[in-house]
């Protein structure tokens, strides 16, 4: 991997050709430098799962835990609070109230543990219970409701969640972050695999359409997008669906949205969960 990067102005000409068995073993790594206590990074989840659904076959996604939550002194974590990032999204966490910010970004690496899956599915997680619930997710009871409802082996969680395999990979995230320079959050950085050039890193929250160009600018081709699942396929898949996701995805406005996910509910295919800051759906399954 060349750590080195450019950013966005990257000019690499695209190459319209394509040979899918050139691409089995993606050629795209993609590192997703994130705070679970970032609005931001909430925001940049339905981005994420668009690419996923469009060009998933060419890229694999790790994420990354960034420095800007989590401090370190010559003795490993420690319980130091860290400047607030300007929200730029209108969603809010209550972050005032969170004491131990490092706790969730080691919980996450205690998450990784049991796989990527796992991992994915508890940031998730924790995410909705933060912005959602409105929740602390830095109470250890509260990140153990998380881990339950993810999914993940509570025993084997509440093992690894201070242990030093953990704190380890949580150092690990914070030097990978440090090397990059990544000094904000969300920010991505993608390699091709196959090609000696720098990587381009993203920092901050943009359009769908940034991602999808650098996508293009570093695979040097144009795909052709694939084909999206239907509503309900990707409902079943998600279990938990916000509107603004869904529109996102789908490249719908939100009432369009909200019309067709009306006609799953009257179908008792769906569930209203809560209005808050936006309206979630629950898939419930088919008659």
């Amino acid at each position: 991997m060349n750590g080195n990067q450019q950013e966005l102005s990257s000019s690499n000409p695209i190459d319209s050709s394509f040979n899918y068995m050139n691409y089995v073993q993606k050629p795209i790594e993609m590192y997703v430098f994130i705070d679970p206590l970032c609005s931001e990074c909430w925001a940049l989840d339905p981005y994420l799962k668009k690419l996923n659904v469009e060009y998933g076959r060419f890229f694999t996604i790790k994420h990354v835990i960034s420095g800007q939550l989590a401090a370190l002194n010559s003795n490993g974590l420690n319980k130091k609070k860290q400047k607030k990032q300007p929200d730029l999204t209108g969603i809010t966490g209550n972050r005032e109230n969170l004491d131990y910010p490092w706790v969730p970004a080691l919980a996450i690496k205690a998450a990784e543990l049991q796989g990527k899956k796992a991992s994915k599915q508890f940031i998730r997680k924790i995410q909705e219970t933060l912005f959602f619930d409105k929740q602390n997710i830095c109470n250890e009871d509260i990140l153990l409701k998380c881990a339950d409802e993810a999914a993940l082996d509570i025993e084997e969680f509440h093992t690894d969640l201070f242990s030093d395999t953990s704190k380890r990979a949580l150092q690990c995230d914070l030097r990978l972050a440090n090397e990059m320079d990544v000094d904000y959050t969300p920010t991505i950085v993608l390699f091709n695999q196959e090609i000696e050039d720098d990587g381009i890193k993203i920092s901050g929250l943009h359009p769908y359409d940034i991602y999808e160009f650098v996508l293009k600018e570093i695979l040097q081709r144009t795909p052709i997008p694939s084909v999206k699942p239907s509503l309900i396929d990707y409902l079943q898949l998600q279990q938990i669906v916000g509107t603004k996701e869904l529109s996102v995805i789908y490249d719908w406005s939100i009432d369009k949205t909200e019309k067709e996910l009306k006609k799953l509910q009257f179908q008792q295919i769906v569930e209203r969960v809560r209005e808050k800051n936006e309206s979630y759906w629950r898939y419930l399954g088919t008659i």
